[in-house]
Parts: C-alpha cells; sequence; structure tokens
C-alpha cells in the first residue's frame, strides 16, 4: 500500500525549485515531483497529488489559469499559491473564488506557512480515511446476512421485501411487536440503498415530549421561544440525502400529524418561528407496534398521513414464530459477547439450546441478547451454559407456562384460565375465542372446584 505523500512544486525559478525540493524532500514520507511550467504540471494531474505548491507567474499561463484546471480535473486537490507580490485582494479572490487552498507571499516565514498547511492537509487526509473506514465498516455490518439473522420463511419474507426497498426511495412501513429488530432492519435497508453515504437519522417519537417533538424534527429559529439562543436544525434536514427513521410513529398527536403529512407530502419543512420553506430529501421509514389502520378507525391517526405513510409495509415476525432462528441469533449474540469479554471456549450446551427453543420471549430478539448475555456471565467456562444458566425475566407472567413440561390436558387448563383472566371471565367470549363448546369450561371450573373441596 502506498503511504507517500505527493507534492507536486510548479516552478520556474531554479533557485526557489531547488530550496522547495530539498526542504519537503526532508520528510521521508515525501515524494515530490518538480515542474518549470504549468502545462507540465496538468500533463501529470493522473499521479493525483495530495498538495500542489504553485508558483503566481509562470512562463507558460498565470498560477490563476491553472489553478482552474486542476480544480477542473479534481477540486479536492489542495493548491497552495506562493507569490513574490504581497496581494491582498489577489489573495482573498483565489482563496475565496477560485478554491485555493493557501496563499502565501515568499517570504522568510513561507516555510513555516507552508508547512503548517502541509499538517492540516495530512490531517484532514486521516480524518477522511478514517471516516471512509467506519463507513465501510458500518456498510458490512448491516449487510442482510450478518445484521437480520434467521433462515426461517418468515424472515425470508421480510428478506425479499428488503431487497425490494433497497432498489428504489419508496417509503417502507415496519411493523412488528417491541423487540423484533425494527431498527435494525430500517439501518440494513439504509446502508444498502444508494443513500448509504447520505446520514441515517432515527428519532424515538415516543420518547421525545410532546411539547418538543415538533421542535426536534423541525428545528427552529433563534429566538423562537424562551431557551432558543441559536438557530438549529431539524431532525428532517439532518437527513437530506440519507434516511429519516420515524420510530413508533404511532405515538404521534393529531395536532403534529398534520404538520408531519404536510412535510412529507411536500418535501419541505418550516422552523418553528421561521416562514421560509426548506426543502429535504430523505428516504422515510417508519415503524410502530401498533396496528395503524386500528388506530384510524379509533380516530387516534389520521387517515391521510397513514396512506401516505403505508409505502411498502414489513411485517415482522415475533420470535416465537421463527422456529430455530432463536438458537441461529442465541449463537451470534454468544460469539459477540465472547469476542469482547474474552471468553473464546463458552458454548450453548443441548440443555440449554432445548431451554432456549421452549420459551416464548415476549420481549423478542431484544430479551433473547439479554438473556444469552447474563448466561454467558453465569457460566463456568469449562462446562458451557448450561439450562440453570438460562434465566427468564419476563414481566408478562402469563407466558411463562410454555416454558414447564406439562401434559397436553394440563396447558388445556392453563390455557383456558389464562383466557378467562384476560376477559374477565366471560365464559361465552372464552368460548368463542378458543373455538370450544362453553359447556368445557363449565365443566372445567366444576372439576376444578370438586377437587378443591375434596383435598380440604
Amino acid at each position: 500500500m502506498d503511504t507517500s505523500f505527493r507534492i507536486f512544486v510548479v516552478e520556474d525559478d531554479p533557485t526557489y525549485m531547488r530550496m522547495l525540493r530539498y526542504f519537503l524532500e526532508l520528510n521521508p514520507d515525501h515524494e515530490v515531483h518538480v515542474f518549470a511550467t504549468g502545462a507540465a504540471c496538468l500533463d501529470k494531474l493522473n499521479l493525483n497529488p495530495h498538495l500542489i505548491s504553485l508558483d503566481y507567474s509562470l512562463p507558460d499561463m498565470t498560477g490563476e489559469e491553472v489553478l482552474e484546471r486542476i480544480k477542473h480535473y479534481d477540486q479536492n486537490i489542495p493548491v497552495v499559491i506562493l507569490s513574490g507580490q504581497q496581494d491582498v485582494e489577489t489573495a482573498v479572490k483565489l482563496i475565496r473564488n477560485e478554491g485555493a487552498y493557501d496563499y502565501i507571499t515568499k517570504s522568510e516565514d513561507f516555510r513555516a506557512r507552508l508547512e503548517n498547511d502541509i499538517k492540516q492537509i495530512k490531517q484532514k487526509i486521516n480524518l477522511e480515511e478514517e471516516v471512509d473506514q467506519l463507513r465501510r465498516e458500518v456498510v458490512a455490518k448491516y449487510e442482510f446476512s450478518k445484521s437480520v439473522i434467521g433462515a426461517s420463511p418468515a424472515m425470508q419474507r421480510v428478506f425479499r421485501l428488503m431487497e425490494k426497498a433497497v432498489r428504489t426511495n419508496i417509503t417502507v412501513s415496519i411493523h412488528g411487536e417491541t423487540g423484533t429488530g425494527k431498527e435494525v432492519v430500517a439501518k440494513s435497508i439504509h446502508y444498502n440503498s444508494t443513500r448509504r453515504d447520505g446520514s441515517f437519522v432515527a428519532v424515538n417519537m415516543g420518547a421525545i415530549p410532546k411539547d418538543l417533538l415538533e421542535s426536534e424534527l423541525f428545528g427552529y429559529e433563534k429566538g423562537a421561544f424562551t431557551g432558543a439562543a441559536t438557530r438549529k436544525k431539524g431532525q428532517f434536514e439532518l437527513s437530506d440525502k440519507g434516511t429519516l427513521f420515524l420510530d413508533e410513529i404511532g405515538e404521534v398527536d393529531l395536532n403534529l400529524q398534520a404538520k408531519l403529512l404536510r412535510a412529507i407530502q411536500e418535501r419541505e419543512i418550516v422552523r418553528v418561528g421561521g416562514e421560509e420553506p426548506i426543502p429535504f430529501d430523505a428516504r422515510i421509514i417508519i415503524a410502530t407496534h401498533k396496528d395503524l389502520g386500528e388506530e384510524v378507525k379509533a380516530g387516534r391517526f389520521r387517515e391521510d398521513l397513514y396512506y401516505r405513510l403505508l409505502g411498502l409495509t414489513i411485517e415482522l415476525p415475533p420470535l416465537r414464530d421463527r422456529g430455530n432462528d432463536v438458537l441461529l441469533l442465541a449463537n451470534s449474540f454468544l460469539k459477540e459477547f465472547r469476542k469482547q469479554n474474552d471468553l473464546s471456549n463458552l458454548v450453548l450446551t443441548k440443555e440449554a439450546k432445548n431451554k432456549l427453543l421452549g420459551y416464548s420471549f415476549p420481549g423478542n430478539v431484544r430479551e433473547l441478547r439479554a438473556v444469552i448475555e447474563l448466561a454467558a456471565v453465569m457460566a463456568d467456562e469449562s462446562e458451557g451454559i448450561l439450562a440453570d444458566d438460562i434465566q427468564f425475566r419476563s414481566i408478562r407472567k402469563e407466558d411463562a407456562f410454555l416454558t414447564e413440561e406439562l401434559t397436553l390436558e394440563e396447558y388445556k387448563r392453563l390455557i383456558i384460565h389464562h383466557f378467562l383472566k384476560k376477559y374477565e371471565n366471560d365464559v361465552i367470549k372464552v368460548a368463542e375465542k378458543l373455538d370450544i363448546g362453553k359447556s368445557t369450561i363449565y365443566r372445567m371450573l366444576k372439576e376444578e372446584k370438586e377437587d378443591v373441596e375434596q383435598a380440604g
């Protein structure tokens, strides 16, 4: 890999040319090329220099003409103008209008100025390389096969829809229970789309107080309200050329829904306290655990906004409907935790896997990650993760019976009691929901009462 810093020196004065070359080559990382004319420099631009030191007075063309042609070739090449004349007006014009990096007069301190410019340019290049590397890592992280794990038929349907989503800028609507991975899917769509170089901006609509949500989304002007000491861009502006992910969209109140509709429909926003419309170009992805259709029927969500946001709908299945995906995810989380904590030999035992497969995971993928990380801490590395190391702490106790080893008759009784509790002992409604005769429920309750009396 070429790590040299390539510098072009364009200078027709032989003395200055030798001095610059000597000075610059004192750093062994510098690869210095010298040219006596502007044409000679332009002919070698294909070498892609990191910096060009350009004399303003050349025999074949002016420094301004050479600068213009360099910027036409690649506007990102930094060009430092060296001149024997201290002309402030020319310096300002070249830097502000023509894109020169700096204007240095050939005085006693020119070497220090040039050295400082080189230092700053190197820092900028290093920073850009770090950003590019991070971007590549993020893109790789959110490849479908790496970020969204699953082989079940339900997840294969999700993958097919995600592949369709990345081909266009269509609005995407992601639905699923809490913890199913809606934001991970949204990020995967973004980083696999043509907008991957733009920002992915996520806004949890339910986590921001209602009176602050408008200014958070649309930004505000200085003095718009008490405390607005400066202008602030909103999330719509920050997501320009990228993706705006509106999580828990069903939590937005009706008043703000109208403004949200206008913004998405017109592709422009107005900051709080402002008057000028500001255009934005962002792909919209929404997510919710609510049934927005039912919210519309209940009058809590605008019908016009509902249809504007519908787009391509992706339904994320709950973990309990994904079969052996539980083990694929568990092993992935364990691998990640092992790497972070140097636990190279820790594995899931057969008993632990069976226990995971028998649980309903009301908290879905998020809960599974927490369970696996705790199990890894509790386990003895030499024995692996045992069934006893798997600890479920769901707050939804009514689902816990699914992890117990019971007879079919015992499961039947638990299910009936679960629905009786849910529907306040309405036997007729429970019989309809479970598609069984109400006499079956009455008989079960009678038998249980008799068992209690006999035991007493």
